[in-house]
């Protein structure tokens, strides 16, 4: 077909309409808005490309051609989400951009020139509906903007200096902390929709605890002096990413804990340094992502997914630990790869013999995926124990 300028952004605008409406609606019902952030980056990407690209040099554009032009606009709107921080699920998003492509072409190949009997003649020109399709498009955006301003959380800001806690986040807002804002005794978070940036936090049972919550976001936090965990969550589904936390000598604190939280969305660790106690990123039955960590000088083991996890554990950094550098346990699936440990140490006053200063150790029942890491100074590599199985990553 050969398409006008306007044949070409008035066919993409109308055929846009509809996956706006359902982004703005997802949207609303999760409580997310990367939907409609996805919808508007594909909208904007091929308007772009169709202006500046396809318009000059497609004179005329073939039924196949839509395939790889539509991998072409998949590969530009991943990356722009990357670029500019749009916090989707990966494969939600695909699905999204692949379902408004099909959309896109049975509107294109069958429902338009069945509507507008000149279609194709008209090179891809709409007239009057093309016109109202941008209009509403239009619409459909600002409201979204629109409420999606509105129901934003709270924002709660602590100036510098001590605050004392602990302090209980029970509905959903955003608690930012200037330079300088230090909660002493822990922060608390028993709502979903929270947001923590920018504090530090000395002391208490646990440094943050959040429980039965959805879509808490922990950044550029630092947590030191905890009695028990760090970063302590049961039953939730978070990001967590730019921490430090720091047990110190205590024999008994871990520095992130995420546990009994399978049946909930994946949850993230990343970015984060986590130095000393007895674990250093320990998860029990979640599903999690942990990417670009650096774990050091642990007493039991440096990262440990355990007890029916299914975790991915990607371009970590795990030194000094004692025992064990990496686990995968009690009939966990993980994949481990382009990770780093080094200096695993043997644990001389254990008799278990997986804890010889092994890099990585799959047990019990596991399923262990390993693919190009690197390990250095280790008295032992990687190994599997009671009928678990270590086998190369796909």
């Amino acid at each position: 077909m050969s398409y006008t300028l306007r044949g070409r952004l008035e066919s993409r605008l109308a055929a846009a309409l509809g996956p706006a409406l359902f982004a703005a609606v997802l949207g609303l019902a999760l409580h997310r808005w990367w939907p409609v952030e996805v919808a508007a980056l594909m909208i904007a990407a091929g308007l772009v490309l169709d202006a500046a690209l396809y318009d000059r040099v497609l004179d005329y554009q073939p039924g196949w051609l839509a395939l790889p032009l539509g991998a072409l606009e998949l590969g530009i709107v991943t990356g722009l989400a990357i670029a500019l921080g749009v916090r989707a699920p990966l494969g939600a998003a695909i699905a999204f951009f692949c379902g408004a492509w099909v959309l896109a072409q049975l509107l294109g190949h069958a429902a338009y020139p069945l509507l507008r009997a000149s279609y194709g003649d008209d090179g891809g020109e709409l007239g009057r509906a093309g016109t109202a399709a941008a209009a509403v498009l239009g619409a459909v955006f600002l409201a979204a903007v629109g409420t999606a301003w509105a129901t934003q959380p709270p924002t709660v800001t602590l100036r510098a200096g001590v605050h004392q806690g602990p302090i209980v986040l029970d509905h959903s807002q955003k608690l930012i902390g200037r330079p300088g804002a230090v909660v002493r005794g822990g922060i608390v978070v028993r709502a979903s929709d929270v947001t923590i940036r920018g504090v530090s936090v000395v002391g208490g049972e646990h440094g943050i605890d959040v429980e039965d919550a959805r879509r808490v976001t922990i950044e550029n936090v630092s947590v030191s002096g905890a009695a028990q965990d760090g970063i302590h969550v049961r039953h939730a589904q978070v990001t967590i990413h730019d921490c430090t936390v720091d047990s110190g000598a205590n024999p008994w604190a871990q520095g992130i804990d995420i546990s009994f939280a399978y049946d909930l969305p994946m949850s993230d660790i990343s970015d984060c340094v986590v130095t000393g106690g007895r674990e250093g990123i320990v998860t029990h039955s979640v599903q999690v992502m942990l990417m670009g960590n650096r774990v050091r000088q642990t007493t039991l083991r440096g990262i440990a997914m355990t007890e029916m996890s299914m975790a991915m554990a990607e371009h970590n950094d795990v030194h000094g630990a004692l025992g064990v550098g990496i686990y995968c346990g009690d009939r966990s699936m993980c994949e481990v790869e382009h990770n780093v440990v080094s200096d695993t140490r043997p644990d001389t006053e254990s008799s278990d013999v997986t804890r010889d200063g092994y890099a990585i150790v799959s047990w019990w029942d596991s399923d262990l995926e390993l693919g190009d890491n690197t390990l250095v100074g280790n008295r032992h590599g990687a190994a599997a124990f009671a009928n678990a199985t270590i086998r190369p990553l796909d």
